[in-house]
């Protein structure tokens, strides 16, 4: 897994490319808690390189999106690939998580 974190605006993106299981998760994890504080009003999560992702990835997406709450900043989903989204819509989180397909 591949993780990059740029600043754009009143927004951060953390670009994910690879594979989110239980062994990457925590460097995803990692990355979301920092980014989260941090951000100035919006924290985007760009999934559209990510070819695969288990029940600890959208763990880790669900305790980032937690954190933004609480931290009144938005969490976005960009671009998931259609394996995420497969993930997503089996965990009824599509409806949870704010989803954009292009920016």
């Amino acid at each position: 897994m591949k993780i990059e974190q740029t600043v754009r605006g009143e927004g951060t993106r953390i670009v994910v490319q690879g594979e989110v299981d239980l062994y990457t998760s925590p460097e995803l994890r990692s990355a979301l808690m920092k980014a989260v504080p941090a951000a100035e009003a919006r924290v985007e999560v760009d999934l559209s390189g990510v070819e695969y992702m288990d029940s600890s990835g959208v763990a880790t997406l669900v305790e980032g999106f937690k954190s933004a709450r609480e931290n009144s900043k938005a969490f976005v989903l960009f671009m998931p690939s259609a394996s995420v989204m497969k993930v997503l819509e089996l965990a009824r989180l599509d409806s949870v998580f704010e989803i954009e397909s292009a920016s």
